[in-house]
């Protein structure tokens, strides 16, 4: 048996994409195909994302938070975050717009994990076919050709169970891991910004605050 056979790896591949993208759609596959492209650059850097909000957090505690200005350097979820601290001047709003950055990251995510386990579903289903269809050949096949409708058969059963185990689901599952980390790394980058500024933003005086209750 041929091992490698081109022919019957692009059919159970092919076949599997366009039955992945008429299960899950046009605008669930390219957030799919976005996602996995960012899979292949460089991973969320924590130390550097840290060092360049340090500056931020410098001079909100030398000029204070009224007079800061918001710091970009191409992250987009900080960048946001640096804007809503100071047009806002609140905790509170580095904390909505961090949760609207998270939830359309995990909805991102989510829709891209979707996906490749449908592909991974698939994958079987479609190398199955294929063996259906070159066993449906074998009475029509010549002496000479029986053989090699046999090894066809059984390819693109093989071809089906690896791209489902050694494609699909491992892309799926590393997308989750990078997720997940990269999730963290911001959870711990915000908390650290929030405790950092927080003295810096003016508050209203407690004893004023208790008068008035009173």
């Amino acid at each position: 048996m041929q091992l490698l056979d081109p022919l019957s790896a692009a059919i159970v591949l092919g076949g599997t994409l366009a039955a992945t993208l008429l299960r899950c759609g046009w605008r669930d596959a390219r957030a799919a195909l976005r996602t996995l492209a960012r899979l292949a650059a460089r991973p969320f850097d924590s130390t550097h994302v840290r060092a360049e909000l340090a500056a931020q957090v410098q001079e909100i505690g030398e000029d204070g938070i009224l007079r800061a200005e918001p710091h970009h350097f191409g992250d987009g979820e900080f960048d946001d975050l640096s804007e809503a601290l100071i047009r806002h001047r609140s905790i509170k709003a580095l904390h909505e717009e961090h949760a609207r950055h998270r939830e359309r990251r995990q909805a991102a995510a989510e829709s891209a994990a979707r996906v490749l386990g449908e592909a991974a579903e698939l994958a079987p289903v479609l190398g199955l076919a294929g063996t259906l269809v070159a066993l449906g050949g074998f009475a029509a096949a010549a002496d000479a050709d029986y053989a090699r409708s046999i090894g066809t058969a059984v390819i693109t059963t093989l071809y089906g169970l690896v791209f489902a185990n050694f494609v699909f689901a491992p892309l799926a599952a590393g997308l989750a891991r990078r997720a997940r980390a990269e999730e963290r790394e911001r959870q711990e980058l915000i908390d650290w910004l929030a405790a950092a500024v927080e003295r810096s933003i003016p508050r209203e005086p407690t004893d004023a605050v208790e008068k008035a209750a009173a």
